[in-house]
């Protein structure tokens, strides 16, 4: 493992940051403390530039280079937590009732904050890097309101890279997928609306639970019953609500969930599917259904080119053989996606020690993959910019 040096020595440093942010999480859009330390931490590194509450939140700081060249490079971490009570028994758990940092955006946050202090210090590089701390990327399109808060006309980026922790992978195994890497997501809520009865007469209601379980069986045979078996598409109920007594028959009821898919045909047919199935079963049950489904990420697709690129900067780091460009598409969502319509560039996973998988409340990021994923995309930046 080749870290390098300025980040080496700032190991403990980045350690404490890292467990300082994990013991006080933040949802998104509300990283204020979050953005105080990326801040305070940037001045005291030395960047050039520091603008803040783009995108609400969001924080783009500028190192240039000693090279007088025009290209910039974007560099990318996300900061905020998930609405889960964390159960880790860490020293440095969530402080935070019901909130947990349980996708490692704490460590992506640090590495990138890592990258500053090696890139402040050395500046071997010709031309300009921009940091880029991206709020409310868990669903809550983070990414989308900086661009539209003017992300890339104030600070165009030539390319643009991010990283993502992974568990139950090998320590320092750096992998990236070219082309769509990851999924296009939608969230959806449907509403059923019926009539409330004495659960003793439900000959006397329009019974909404019964409607909604029943379109619950139904939404999951859309994709094994209209999606082509080669095109990969998920469709997840991940909620359904209604009722309060034991003796009521609810008139309300409601679900909601996620579909994923790699192409945009695709996802319309199940749109269409979804839309014709609750105004199918409205009718039959004498019920009204309201669908409200919308796309939150667009499909993430890894320029070629700048993959191979970001391989090679790795293996800088982890060695050849750590270092590769065989990740398969996974129908995991990113943000992240949005800037890559923008601007090109690539997105990989970082492995690290840990079992227990993402957006679970006994998630532990290891430590160790802080300097190395600092050290990552210090060199890309280093890389593509040559002096």
């Amino acid at each position: 493992m080749n870290i390098l040096p300025a980040i080496a020595a700032a190991t403990p440093e980045l350690e404490d940051i890292f467990r300082d942010l994990h013991a006080h999480p933040e949802i998104g859009f509300q990283e204020n403390r979050t953005s105080r330390i990326v801040v305070e931490t940037l001045e005291r590194y030395g960047v050039d530039e520091i603008h803040q509450g783009i995108g609400g939140t969001g924080v783009v700081a500028l190192i240039r280079g000693r090279g007088r060249g025009n290209r910039c490079i974007g560099l990318r971490a996300d900061m905020d937590a998930l609405p889960i009570q964390e159960d880790t028994s860490l020293p440095y758990a969530s402080r935070n009732e019901g909130v947990m940092h349980a996708c490692g955006h704490d460590g992506h946050t640090t590495m990138l904050l890592g990258a500053a202090r090696h890139l402040a210090q050395t500046r071997d590089f010709d031309g300009t890097v921009a940091l880029i701390f991206q709020p409310a990327e868990e669903g809550l399109g983070g990414a989308r309101r900086m661009i539209a808060d003017g992300l890339f006309d104030r600070f165009p980026c030539d390319e643009i890279y991010g990283l993502h922790n992974y568990p139950n992978r090998p320590s320092g195994r750096f992998g990236i997928c070219k082309g769509p890497a990851l999924a296009g997501a939608a969230f959806f809520d449907i509403t059923v609306r019926g009539a409330g009865a004495h659960a003793a007469h439900p000959d006397e209601a329009r019974d909404a639970l019964m409607v909604a379980a029943s379109l619950t069986t139904e939404l999951n045979t859309i994709v094994a019953r209209n999606v082509n078996p080669h095109e990969t598409c998920v469709l997840s109920v991940t909620q359904l609500n209604a009722g309060s007594a034991y003796n009521v028959v609810p008139g309300v009821a409601t679900l909601a969930g996620t579909v994923r898919y790699f192409n945009t045909a695709v996802y319309d047919r199940v749109a269409t599917r979804m839309q014709a199935l609750c105004d199918g079963f409205a009718a039959a049950h004498d019920v009204e259904i309201a669908l409200d489904l919308r796309n939150v990420f667009d499909v993430l697709v890894n320029d070629a080119a700048l993959a191979d690129a970001y391989v090679e900067a790795a293996r800088d780091i982890v060695g050849e053989d750590q270092a590769r460009a065989d990740d398969l598409p996974t129908t995991g969502a990113e943000d992240f996606a949005d800037m890559l319509k923008l601007v090109p560039g690539a997105y990989c996973s970082l492995g690290h020690i840990g079992t227990l998988p993402l957006h679970n409340p006994g998630f532990v990021m290891g430590e160790e993959i802080l300097p190395i994923g600092a050290s990552i995309m210090a060199r890309i930046a280093e890389r593509r910019l040559p002096l």
